[in-house]
C-alpha cells in the first residue's frame, strides 16, 4: 500500500493502519504453515503450526476490520485473496523465505518482540474494536515469543554449528528491522488520533529486549545497514509475488467458489 496521499480522510488513514497490522500477520502465518510436515521434530512441528493459525486468527479479525473501515463492499476474503503484491501492506521481514530452521527462528524472534510492543501499546488505543483485539492477539503473541527467544538462546548457545547458522541468519535478516519503528504519515496520524502509539518508546523498549535475548544466546548484534524495502508503503521484495501466487491460487481459479 501506498504511503497516505496528501489531503486523505482519516477513514482512509484508519484502514490502510489495520491493514498493515493485518497483512504482518497473515503473511508471516503463510510462511509458517510451510513447516506443517516439515519442521525438525513432531513437538516443534505443532509449535510452528500453532503459532501459523494464532496469526492467521489475528489476520481474519483485523481484515474483516479493515474491510469495514474501507466501506466498499469487500470482506476478509477479498482482501486476503484478491489483491496483488503492491496492494499488501505487510512489514517485509515477514514475506521472506523460511530457510532453515534456525533462519525461520531468528525472522519469527525479530517480529515476535515487534507484535508484542506493539499488541501492548494497541490494548490501550482509543479505537475499542483495535484494542479488543490486540489485547486477544497479546495474549497469543507471549507465547509466540517464548517459544521463539526460548529457540534462540538453544541454538545460539548450542553447537558450534547452530550458533554459525543463527548468527547468520541474524546478520542477514537484521536490516529489515529498521521498519518496524520507522513511522510514515499513516502512522503519524494514527498517533495524533490516539489510535496508534509512539514508535520512539516502543523502539526503546524493543530494543532493550532484543539485546537481552541476543546476550543469552551468546550471539553478536548486528550493525544497521542501509534498507531498501519498505512493505508497509507496498515496496516489497520479489518473494511476496511468489508467495501470494500459490495462496490466491484458488479463490482466484474460481471466481466466488464455496465448499
Amino acid at each position: 500500500m501506498s504511503a497516505l496521499p496528501a489531503g486523505a480522510a482519516p477513514p482512509e488513514a484508519h484502514f490502510r493502519y489495520v491493514l498493515r497490522l493485518a497483512d504482518t500477520s497473515l503473511i508471516l502465518g503463510q510462511r509458517l504453515a510451510a513447516w506443517i510436515g516439515h519442521a525438525p521434530a513432531l513437538e516443534e512441528d505443532l509449535g510452528l503450526a500453532n503459532l501459523a493459525l494464532d496469526l492467521i486468527g489475528q489476520a481474519r479479525l483485523l481484515l474483516t476490520y479493515a474491510a469495514e473501515l474501507e466501506g466498499r463492499g469487500r470482506d476478509e476474503d477479498a482482501l486476503a485473496f484478491l489483491r496483488d503484491a503492491p496492494e499488501f501492506s505487510n512489514l517485509a521481514l515477514a514475506e521472506l523465505p523460511n530457510g532453515d530452521f534456525g533462519q525461520t527462528i531468528v525472522r519469527q524472534w525479530l517480529l515476535d518482540a515487534w507484535q508484542l510492543e506493539m499488541y501492548e501499546a494497541l490494548a490501550a488505543s482509543s479505537d475499542p474494536r483495535l484494542a479488543a483485539i490486540a489485547a486477544k492477539a497479546l495474549k497469543e503473541t507471549r507465547y509466540h515469543y517464548r517459544f521463539s527467544s526460548g529457540w534462540l538462546v538453544r541454538l545460539g548457545d548450542g553447537t558450534a554449528e547452530s550458533h554459525a547458522r543463527v548468527q547468520r541468519a541474524l546478520d542477514d535478516l537484521w536490516r529489515f528491522t529498521t521498519e518496524f519503528f520507522t513511522p510514515d504519515e499513516i502512522d503519524t496520524h494514527m498517533h495524533a488520533l490516539g489510535v496508534a502509539p509512539a514508535l520512539a518508546p516502543l523502539a526503546a523498549r524493543w530494543a532493550q529486549r532484543v539485546a537481552a535475548d541476543l546476550a543469552a544466546a551468546t550471539l553478536r548484534h548486528p550493525q544497521t545497514q542501509p534498507y531498501p524495502w519498505h512493505g508497509k508503503r507496498g515496496v516489497h521484495t520479489e518473494h511476496l509475488g511468489h508467495l501470494l501466487s500459490e495462496m490466491q491460487h484458488l479463490p482466484r481459479s474460481y471466481p466466488g467458489v464455496q465448499w
